[in-house]
């Protein structure tokens, strides 16, 4: 399967980086390359674009799209190591990142993949295909209160105790093995009318086994403040979320580092001595105008926020 990606809120992505020609940018989740070429066509041959990925498929996609750019440098890693990364190739300052968290369509449309909904394969949900925990292990090895953990932490699930009984029911007869199997676990436990009326009601399952399997939300804050240091001032930094939770994180990190003092309101002087290092350079999160979703249902839930280095 070939692998395609519609990059999602392109021209807010580029027109909020605000891209010098010269500059060194970074974009954390190559994917299929689509932001990246974008990010190409505004540098010159003096400007560099390093760029990550942990999922094999993707790394092998972009080293052949960008083959024959001498400023180009992809990296097969996972982008939380991209400062440490960053640091081991001399790079101590850049010019603006990006961070897409979104899942590419070429991982959720390719059923072998295991993320699909609606086309049946293996339980797997691994971004990186060399890592050993999969969404078959975290299914059919977690305990009661595992599951519990991650479908109300990382899923908001309120059907939570009802799926996880079943799934519990489910493999003591015997292993579940395919998403089509977890998707009709899931939507035996809730009423038909609900299932059929408004459908969709394995999606939040599926997001928490699979921020679970590929640790999506470890470290992500921590990972936000280091990129943020790394910027030049006048540096941008751009990151696109997709659910509530990591935009969340996204939205806190931008607003400390926006913020001086961050004492209780009611301390009469400033004890905290925190100062601001960047500025927002959009309050509110853009999000897809209805052309664009018309055109790429998967831009409905997406949140672009970009910072500013001062």
């Amino acid at each position: 399967m070939e692998f395609k990606h519609i990059p999602v809120l392109l021209d807010d992505v580029i027109a909020g980086l605000n891209i010098k020609s010269d500059g060194i940018y970074v974009d954390c989740t190559m994917g299929g390359g689509g932001h990246s070429s974008a990010i190409l066509e505004k540098l010159s041959k003096d400007g560099r674009l390093i760029g990550f990925d942990k999922d094999m498929d993707a790394v092998k996609v972009c080293k052949e799209k960008f083959k024959n750019y001498q400023n180009v440098t992809v990296v097969h890693s996972d982008f939380k190591r991209a400062p440490l990364v960053l640091q081991e190739m001399g790079i101590c300052a850049i010019d603006g990142f990006l961070i897409d968290l979104g899942v590419s369509s070429y991982q959720i449309d390719n059923g072998e993949r295991g993320f699909s909904i609606s086309n049946d394969g293996r339980l797997d949900m691994r971004m990186d295909r060399e890592q050993e925990l999969d969404a078959y292990y975290v299914v059919n090895h977690y305990s009661k209160e595992e599951l519990l953990r991650i479908l109300y932490q990382y899923g908001e699930e309120s059907k939570a105790r009802k799926i996880v009984e079943n799934i519990l029911n489910a493999r003591k007869i015997k292993p579940i093995v395919t998403t089509g199997q977890l998707k009709a676990i899931i939507e035996d436990s809730f009423p038909k009318s609900v299932v059929y009326g408004k459908g969709g009601v394995s999606k939040k399952t599926f997001q928490a086994i699979r921020i679970e399997v590929n640790g999506e939300l470890d470290g992500l804050k921590n990972l936000l403040d280091e990129m943020i240091g790394l910027l030049k001032s006048g540096g941008r930094g751009a990151v696109i979320s997709f659910h509530s939770l990591e935009d969340r994180i996204v939205k806190d990190t931008f607003k400390l580092a926006s913020t001086d003092c961050i004492c209780p309101p009611k301390t009469p002087i400033c004890i905290c001595h925190h100062k601001k290092s960047a500025i927002l350079v959009n309050r509110k999160p853009i999000i897809a105008q209805n052309q664009e979703i018309k055109a790429n249902s998967r831009s409905t839930s997406a949140k672009l926020r970009v910072i500013e280095k001062i």
